[in-house]
């Protein structure tokens, strides 16, 4: 899965960029797509800055084996980001699980 991948993915879900982030809480990683997005005029980032995020996050999502993990959650949800909530997604690293849960983003 590319950036671009995943940014179409928002798209034809959401029919917006979505911001997305990674988090680690409690031992677990969650990729969340958050409220703002690349539409809003107040988004902070630019359109190369986003996509660029976007290559980020899939870059990790790749790493961990957790494309289809996404992309199957994406497609099953009937959440939505909405102000202040994230949509949250857990990606299970298995056995690898302690190899990134050392590490910071």
């Amino acid at each position: 899965m590319t950036g671009e991948d995943l940014h179409q993915l928002l798209l034809s879900k959401w029919g917006r960029s979505y911001d997305i982030q990674i988090r680690r809480t409690q031992g677990k990683i969650f990729v969340q797509i958050m409220w703002k997005y690349l539409e809003q005029a107040s988004f902070p980032l630019s359109e190369s800055e986003y996509l660029e995020h976007l290559e980020t996050v899939s870059n990790y999502l790749n790493a961990w084996g957790g494309t289809e993990q996404f992309a199957a959650f994406i497609e099953q949800t009937s959440d939505r980001p909405r102000t202040g909530k994230a949509v949250n997604i857990p990606i299970d690293l298995g056995e690898r699980a302690s190899e990134w849960l050392l590490e910071e983003f």
